[in-house]
């Protein structure tokens, strides 16, 4: 039995790539490139900036110097900081799901590779997560995940065993780190999965939805 639910944010609670798509997308418009379409960085969503400046740029991004790099990394992030919940959107369920979290006094928290820096505001500005006990960013420990130090830590934090707690997520990191953590491990198949096949993934269970979730979870925990 569950004694706590550990959750990535980005491609799990919510859906975040509209937000990124448009910070990627009015850089690339301020230097004249075409835009991507939603499709194409909704693969990227999940992996960063970077990864999405490589995305839009192309081939061009590896030869621009360090200082040009890091002038468009940073228009990027002035740009989202700005948008951080404007297009994007809980996934169906979620809400609803935390509500029942909230209601049965179940401690749940959010451990992210998304930096603190994003993170602390984006949280901040949705009030659904209010009861949320923890927050673990990518830069909030010396290793990310997928390493089990940031799982482990927000276990430490909310004072249960890490195998008392199940952790969901929609990358292979988040897998790797839960099965690392000696934690049930959960794909969230609504994700974004990085476009990849999930038939290799090692996790415990997976789910659709967050309703079938919910299902699983209502049925798993101790009730105080």
């Amino acid at each position: 039995m569950y004694k706590a639910v550990l959750f990535d944010l980005d491609g799990t609670l919510i859906d975040s790539a509209d937000d990124l798509g448009a910070a990627l997308n009015y850089v690339l418009a301020r230097h004249n490139k075409d835009v991507v379409s939603a499709d194409c960085y909704r693969t990227q969503a999940s992996n960063g900036t970077i990864a999405l400046l490589k995305l839009g740029f192309g081939e061009q991004w590896h030869r621009l110097s360090e200082n040009e790099q890091e002038t468009l990394k940073q228009m990027f992030l002035d740009f989202y900081k700005q948008h951080l919940w404007y297009k994007s959107r809980f996934y169906d369920g979620i809400t609803q799901l935390i509500t029942h979290l909230d209601s049965q006094q179940i401690p749940w928290s959010i451990v992210t590779n998304k930096p603190a820096h994003l993170t602390e505001p984006l949280v901040a500005q949705i009030p659904e997560f209010n009861l949320c006990h923890n927050i673990v960013s990518g830069d909030t420990l010396e290793k990310a995940k997928p390493h089990a130090d940031p799982l482990l830590h927000s276990c430490r934090l909310m004072n249960v065993e890490p195998h008392q707690c199940i952790y969901i997520g929609d990358d292979e990191r988040d897998i790797i780190a839960a099965n690392s953590a000696d934690m049930k491990s959960v794909a969230a198949l609504w994700g974004y999965l990085n476009g990849n096949a999930v038939s290799s993934w090692q996790f415990d269970l997976s789910f659709k939805t967050p309703w079938l979730l919910l299902n699983h979870i209502s049925s798993c925990f101790n009730k105080k």
